[in-house]
């Protein structure tokens, strides 16, 4: 599959190349084919496909090779998921479908210190994933990414890939049914994670000001927060003076330096998690 994009689901290409994937929807390589396929009908810089479930961290099914796989992707993986507006949409319930991420992420991401030294590492300019529920505990997400040079997705290729969607979306779910034990033995508890998420601050932050610093990290700026918790934006404003005078912070990214220091402390604690079947 090395023609350039087409936009045109009925060409002979297209044809040639969905039933070469359908070939290859019981073997390991499916994910690989499936990423030509897209590549066949979009340009992108980058195909990622991740698999979340609520108890465990993400699992890679395409790429699989560790040479393709950057320091931030196994950064991501490892730590950063968590405060992710993708992760974070799919905790709350997102409807499958085609999503930018422009579209999901809180109105300060950007300002983050998750977009500032992990996101921004990516070096993309628009990210437009494809939501596939696997089943109710697993949902899968293929990212497609565009950098610079090749500037934000086309009307027409959006178009084109919401008209593909419904095919990618059964293949994967065909895909999955006969190959999801083969990514069992690499699930790995969250553990840690969630934990530092739900206790940082313990101790020294209300429970209301660790909802907030919660939403801080993940991007949402007081206005948000304000809409979000249903409180005057000059009270959101008075608990984040009260957050940074209780946690002897400055800015945000002193808080995220916190976090992942909390989070660290948790990991090292914590027992070795061993794979666990569903």
């Amino acid at each position: 599959m090395n023609h350039k994009p087409s936009l045109d689901s009925t060409s002979a290409n297209w044809q040639k190349d969905l039933a070469y994937v359908i070939d290859h929807i019981r073997l390991r390589n499916f994910p690989k084919a499936l990423a030509d396929l897209l590549a066949t009908q979009c340009n992108v810089s980058s195909i990622l496909m991740v698999t979340y479930k609520k108890s465990f961290k993400p699992i890679i099914l395409h790429p699989t090779d560790p040479a393709e796989q950057s320091p931030t992707l196994r950064t991501y993986i490892n730590q950063a998921y968590v405060l992710d507006p993708l992760f974070n949409a799919i905790q709350a319930g997102i409807n499958p479908g085609l999503s930018r991420l422009i579209e999901i992420a809180p109105d300060s991401f950007e300002t983050t210190e998750y977009y500032q030294t992990c996101y921004k590492n990516f070096d993309l300019i628009d990210e437009i994933n494809l939501i596939i529920e696997l089943d109710n505990e697993v949902t899968c997400t293929i990212s497609l990414g565009r950098n610079s040079s090749l500037g934000t997705i086309t009307r027409a290729e959006l178009n084109q890939l919401k008209e593909i969607y419904p095919i990618i979306n059964s293949l994967v779910r065909q895909f999955w049914l006969s190959q999801s034990q083969e990514y069992v033995q690499y699930e790995k508890s969250e553990g840690a994670m969630k934990q530092a998420l739900e206790t940082f601050g313990s101790g020294v932050l209300t429970r209301r000001e660790q909802e907030i610093s919660g939403l801080i990290l993940r991007g949402h700026s007081s206005k948000a927060i304000a809409g979000k918790l249903n409180i005057s934006l000059g009270t959101v404003k008075v608990h984040r003076k009260n957050i940074h005078t209780r946690l002897s912070t400055s800015t945000q990214s002193e808080i995220f330096t916190l976090f992942l220091a909390h989070l660290n402390e948790l990991e090292a604690a914590a027992p070795s998690a061993e794979a666990t079947p569903v």
